[in-house]
């Protein structure tokens, strides 16, 4: 092993051999600046056993951002949901790449991914007014970054240009779980009341009789309604992107969904259908043929945007506590839920990838959930009459 070893000034460098390169011809490489030959001896060892195993992955003088910005923004793009794109782009451009961009790949470490979360989660916000105290991101932002990071370093190694992932060995922040706002069933029930005049008292249905998303609602086409056996698919959804409306995959695999409709939500939908044929004679040819359900009194998309600003004034109207539009979803969960409604049932009709998912979601529910279950199992087993009335 000696010859592979050589001291020049104070400093230890060590040669290796290579796989041979697309040329069949042979290569080594030369590795310097270790303080001792021992320091050397230990990095050869460890550098020799990566190349014997099919880990070692030559260095490169890409940047985390050229990779990024270059390579992996453009090869993932089709791959995933035009807003989940969005997402990774706007992290990429304004956190990652202004921060560590610059850094190589092969020498990005844990600390380094570490440093910059505490950098965003401290003075990570842009476009701060003086008045502003606070300057840093939410945990949950600074997560999402650390999960785009996490994601497009894993597929760094997986096309060879890191032996492992950095991030898997990082600590990004843990966002604390936000508090639910819902509204009770009474609340709900006062809502589409209150709604049932509106040109789109159908959909206001939709949301709140089957926790359908915001966008799976908008893009529901007829041809996916079957009012006869009371049932609608799911297999797309409309999402605003860069405040333009396109056509997106479900959210999830389990997404992609059959939905029972009640009588009520399903003769609406009649009624709605022979309302949007009447706008359409109105309209002549000027209509635009969609095919969705829910449009502009010409056809044209709904943009989910402004359908959330609608939800928002309505509600505000009919004088209720002020949620969300997508808290409806919850609101819906809730209810059927605590209505005894199995959790397996409500997670299928909800689209959640696992019930998991939905138990961890509705959580607040499930000890009530559990004292009915024990009051009902009690009044099954003793009749009407309770063990304390034992003699």
């Amino acid at each position: 092993m000696a010859r592979h070893f050589r001291k020049r000034g104070a400093r230890w460098y060590f040669w290796i051999a290579l796989e041979p390169g697309a040329d069949g011809l042979r290569r080594q490489r030369s590795v310097g600046g270790f303080r001792t030959r021992r320091k050397a001896e230990i990095a050869y060892s460890e550098m020799r056993n990566e190349i014997h195993q099919g880990l070692y992955v030559e260095p490169s003088r890409a940047t985390l951002g050229s990779f990024l910005l270059s390579e992996w923004l453009p090869a993932i793009r089709s791959t995933v949901r035009p807003t989940t794109w969005e997402h990774y782009r706007r992290a990429v451009e304004g956190y990652a790449v202004p921060n560590l961009g610059a850094r190589r790949l092969v020498d990005l470490t844990p600390a380094q991914l570490n440093a910059l979360y505490a950098q965003l989660l401290r003075e990570g916000r842009r476009n701060v007014s003086i008045s502003t105290v606070n300057r840093g991101l939410s945990p949950k932002t600074v997560r999402h970054v650390h999960t785009m990071l996490h994601k497009a370093l894993n597929d760094a190694v997986r096309w060879g240009h890191l032996a492992r992932n950095p991030a898997d060995r990082a600590d990004p922040p843990r966002p604390a779980s936000p508090e639910m706002h819902v509204w009770s069933r009474e609340q709900l029930r006062a809502f589409l009341k209150f709604v049932e005049p509106h040109r789109l008292y159908g959909a206001w249905l939709l949301f709140g009789t089957t926790g359908m998303r915001r966008g799976e609602v908008l893009g529901l086409r007829w041809r996916e309604v079957d009012l006869k056996n009371k049932r609608l698919s799911i297999v797309r959804a409309l999402v605003d992107v860069n405040r333009e409306t396109v056509v997106s995959e479900p959210k999830t695999a389990k997404g992609r969904r059959t939905v029972a409709l009640d009588a009520v939500t399903a003769a609406e939908l009649e009624r709605h259908r022979i309302c949007q044929l009447e706008e359409r004679l109105r309209i002549g040819d000027a209509w635009q043929d969609t095919g969705l359900v829910f449009t502009h009194e010409d056809g044209s998309f709904l943009s989910p945007r402004l359908v959330s600003s609608w939800f928002a004034h309505l509600s505000r109207d009919a004088g209720l506590p002020r949620i969300r539009l997508h808290d409806v979803r919850h609101s819906y969960a809730t209810a059927a839920l605590i209505a005894g409604n199995p959790t397996k049932v409500v997670s299928e009709r909800l689209g959640h990838a696992s019930i998991a998912i939905t138990l961890g979601t509705y959580s607040h529910v499930l000890p009530n959930m559990q004292e009915d279950a024990a009051e009902e199992v009690a009044r099954i087993i003793f009749g009407s009459v309770g063990i304390g009335d034992r003699r």
